[in-house]
């Protein structure tokens, strides 16, 4: 894709790296940057310091992962117990191509990383 703007050149980028890290979310990741980039220029418009904003969004990120850590539930599971990691994992595939046979694929998918 044969962008000019500098913004538009990280967004792009943005998608093509959560597309290669997960292989899905590009629309959700470039929203939550747009949203994102869209608070930081009023933020600008006030007359806040570029630095300030983007220690103001680091100090967010940090809470943010925190309070996840916080409220994220752990659970046991061993060779003997792989429903929670089936569970999880049918949780995650969601798309309309593998919805019909999304229990065995999360099947495969969690004895093939538990192996």
């Amino acid at each position: 894709m044969d962008v000019d703007n500098q913004i538009a050149k990280l967004m792009v980028e943005l998608s093509r790296s959560q597309d290669y890290e997960i292989g899905d979310g590009t629309t959700g990741v470039v929203v939550m940057a747009g949203a994102l980039l869209e608070q930081a220029e009023r933020l600008l418009e006030r007359g806040i310091h570029p630095i300030r904003v983007a220690e103001g969004y680091e100090l967010a990120s940090r809470i943010a992962v925190d309070h996840l850590e916080h409220i994220a539930q752990k659970f046991d599971f061993g060779e003997t117990n792989l429903e929670p990691l089936i569970q999880t994992c049918m949780t995650t595939l969601s798309s309309k191509i593998v919805n019909r046979c999304k229990r065995n694929l999360a099947e495969i998918a969690v004895k093939a990383v538990v192996a």
